[in-house]
């Protein structure tokens, strides 16, 4: 095959057999390679084991399915996907098959890890690839229930079961480390990215040993190191998801059929989510079926082991978007809900004084919408850059700030938005009803896509570290500049409250 006149060829070699991939968008594709076995039958809730080895050369040009999900109805997932069991695949999109060792970005997909894939467009790292000379990796990971569910009650076999998933995401990295030089890439120059849960993904990393030295660099977008299930948590929400499946041993639990599992997880999260003072007396400051501490994977919770310097040595480039929760929207909102979501939060008038004072003119629509962001997204991120800052750890800090189009305005600087500006993907399916009507904002795309091509390559994105004091931040818009803490009002009441 040829591509610009040139000889390409689309066959490689791995550990495990060779694979054949494709031209698509003048760059070489992989999709759909298995980095560990099929976590079926006696393997379910169980760590992932290596994959059989092939001899035949085994098609790589057809993504893999995505882990076993319900769509949640949301504006980014509202479609079924095409899912299986048989999951743990990657993809990786790559200039050439030689040895120039390129800088590689692993990317992990969000989703709540409840939903999302690897292989759809908004990830499509041809643009990387091809303006930063880089090789890109995707992977799919077990989600929900059946990776993230604590049953280690019933044996060592199952110890890590509470965190499956990031133990599959490890497991991806090692497949890259043994095998991304013969795809053009270098082991030595790995960073990990990703966005939500993927996010989470990223800075859970930084805090597991089991993840040290697969990675040099990373990039927790609008996810940070918050997002955690305590050992306890994790024990009573395997408890309830047991009950919901009737079931009297892991014999049965292996045995069920996945829209079982589903629908098992579902009553779940109906269960747990609906409460937040239950959630709260839990320690499950976020939702059921996340990954959960006390194991080898996660001996504490990944801000403990950074703030106790672990991934000091990894540069980090961190940040949120402006208005993340518009994505899901709070209906009708008063003064009266305003404060009792604040005393959720172990927040009180003074928070919200902060945010009036801030924001003047603001709706309790608005302010309902700055204080959830600020609570799952923009003060983590802070509070992980702090972390690594005392033991001088390098970290960039950016702010997503360009106000979607779409819906009569009301997204602005939504959850997610940022994905195809930093992939430069604003031409992908999908992305114009996001962006809204009028003219494609390209100039933002180019300047985030460049910074994240510096950064992956050289270290850098180009602005000022993060430090206590300066906080300097870049705020991506129409006209990007660095910005000395942003919305400083704010940040500063929410020092003292979890």
């Amino acid at each position: 095959m040829t591509t610009n006149g040139t000889s390409m060829s689309t066959i490689a070699e791995t550990t495990t057999g060779p694979v054949q991939g494709r031209i698509k968008d003048a760059v070489l594709l992989f999709a759909g390679i298995p980095y560990a076995a099929p976590p079926v039958g006696d393997l379910r809730f169980k760590a992932a084991q290596p994959h059989a080895s092939w001899s035949q050369v085994r098609s790589a040009q057809k993504f893999g399915s995505a882990a076993p999900q319900v769509p949640s109805g949301g504006l980014t997932d509202n479609v079924p996907v095409n899912w299986n069991e048989d999951c743990l695949t990657l993809n990786i999109c790559t200039p050439a098959l030689d040895s120039n060792r390129r800088p590689v970005m692993v990317w992990i997909h969000g989703g709540g890890y409840r939903t999302g894939q690897g292989g759809i467009p908004w990830y499509n790292g041809a643009r990387f690839a091809i303006n930063g000379d880089l090789v890109v990796v995707s992977i799919n990971y077990r989600l929900g229930a059946l990776g993230f569910t604590d049953l280690s009650g019933f044996g060592a076999e199952f110890a890590v079961s509470g965190v499956n998933g990031i133990l599959d995401q490890i497991n991806a990295l090692k497949w890259v480390r043994d095998n991304i030089d013969r795809f053009g890439g270098d082991p030595d120059r790995v960073t990990i990215a990703g966005e939500s849960a993927g996010g989470f993904s990223v800075a859970t990393l930084l805090g597991s040993p089991l993840a040290e030295g697969l990675f040099y660099q990373a990039i927790p977008q609008s996810g940070a190191a918050h997002h955690t299930l305590t050992a306890a948590a994790g024990r009573t929400v395997a408890k309830h998801f047991i009950e919901a499946m009737k079931a009297e041993d892991i014999s049965a639990l292996q045995a069920a059929s996945v829209d079982q599992i589903l629908a098992a997880q579902q009553q779940v999260d109906t269960l747990i989510q609906g409460n937040f003072g239950v959630i709260n007396a839990l320690g499950v400051a976020v939702a059921p079926f996340y990954p959960v501490v006390g194991n080898d994977v996660l001996p504490r919770s990944p801000l403990e082991a950074i703030d106790a310097g672990a991934g000091a040595d990894i540069a980090v480039l961190t940040g949120t978007n402006f208005d993340e929760t518009t994505l899901w929207g709070y209906g009708s909102v008063d003064a009266a809900r305003l404060r009792k979501t604040a005393a959720e939060f172990g927040a009180g008038d003074a928070l919200l004084d902060a945010f009036r004072q801030e924001r003047p003119n603001a709706s309790a629509n608005d302010l309902m919408i700055a204080m959830t962001t600020d609570h799952s997204f923009r003060i983590p991120a802070i509070r992980l850059a702090e972390a690594r800052a005392k033991h001088g750890a390098q970290t960039w800090m950016y702010l997503f700030c360009w106000e979607s189009r779409a819906l009569e305005g009301k997204l602005k600087a939504t959850h997610s938005l940022e994905i195809p500006f930093a992939f430069d993907n604003l031409h992908q399916p999908g992305v114009d009803f996001f962006l809204g009507e009028g003219d494609v904002p390209q100039p933002v795309a180019a300047v985030m896509h460049k910074a994240w091509i510096d950064f992956i390559r050289d270290g850098d994105p180009g602005w000022p570290e993060y430090q206590p004091g300066l906080r300097m931040t870049m705020c991506f818009n129409d006209e990007s500049k660095v910005v000395e803490d942003p919305q400083s009002i704010s940040r500063s009441a929410w020092e003292g409250i979890r």
